[in-house]
């Protein structure tokens, strides 16, 4: 295992900083492997074991730098993909675990829209759990969550937090799909409700229009998660490592247009923007 890994270490440090960069450039602005193999040359599975490497890099950054946080507000919500195949095509003999259906469980900031803590896996109370237990152990205050009326999240936060959190809901009726067409856009919204189920929250700040714009967003850099495209994960692996790697790129390098800097900076993590290179050193 040990000569494996360094085989791949090796195979990823031929190519020269400069391809690292460009390569991993293109793959977080939404181009898909083979798209990136075409524009620069470099054979996919190279573009592949790249990406895993500095992923696996950029996760172990954001894990150490993202601790003791002051957030006053989050917005939590989950992104909807497939591994492989989708869930209505999974057999009785595949690992249900590692394809079908996966979903980005994601917490924002809707004020420095730094994105915390996300968590891939099934949305199931058990993931949901995990997800909200790295959520409370990266802050260091009191702050008030809101969510959608997915069930998991109330004893999730409630257990995480000890109940010392303002937690509310905002609960969406849409209206109905006309029977026999196919929808490719959400259905109007014709109707919202917000609990108070936790604490005091502030009702007229409880929302989850900012995640999931920040959803649309993702979803418009990470090409694994577009719709109705061939870009889907076959690994589970290289979806968790996708996923690593943007949200490295989304708080320390990308600038944000609202707030004129990384999200790290405007939460007082960072001092200074990070480039998609520094990334790349962190694997070296």
């Amino acid at each position: 295992m040990g000569h494996k890994k360094a085989y791949i270490r090796l195979m990823a440090n031929v190519l020269k900083r400069d391809k690292q960069v460009t390569a991993l450039s293109l793959l977080l602005e939404g181009n898909s492997v083979r798209s990136t193999e075409r524009l620069t040359g470099i054979h996919r599975d190279t573009i592949l074991r790249l990406m895993v490497r500095v992923a696996g890099a950029c996760a172990d950054f954001s894990n150490r730098t993202l601790r003791d946080l002051h957030c006053n507000r989050i917005e939590v919500d989950e992104i909807w993909a497939f591994v492989a195949k989708k869930s209505k095509n999974v057999q009785e003999s595949d690992d249900w675990s590692r394809i079908g259906d996966q979903y980005t469980f994601v917490a924002l900031d809707p004020e420095t829209k730094l994105i915390p803590c996300y968590k891939v896996g099934k949305r199931t109370a058990y993931t949901t759990m995990q997800f909200v237990d790295d959520l409370a152990s990266r802050l260091r205050n009191r702050t008030q969550i809101s969510s959608d009326a997915f069930p998991a999240y109330y004893h999730a936060i409630a257990t995480s937090f000890d109940r010392d959190v303002d937690y509310g809901t905002v609960i969406k009726q849409y209206a109905e799909t006309p029977s026999g067409r196919g929808r490719y856009s959400p259905p109007r919204v014709i109707d919202i409700e917000k609990d108070d189920l936790i604490g005091h929250p502030d009702m007229s700040l409880v929302s989850t229009s900012l995640v999931e714009r920040s959803n649309l967003s993702i979803r418009t850099h990470c090409r694994r998660l577009t719709r109705l495209s061939l870009g889907f994960s076959k690994k589970l692996e290289n979806f968790k490592a996708s996923m690593d790697l943007y949200f490295a790129f989304y708080n320390f390098v990308r600038l944000h247009r609202t707030i004129r800097c990384t999200p790290a900076m405007e939460a007082g993590v960072m001092k200074d923007a990070l480039t998609v290179g520094d990334l790349v050193d962190m694997a070296a």
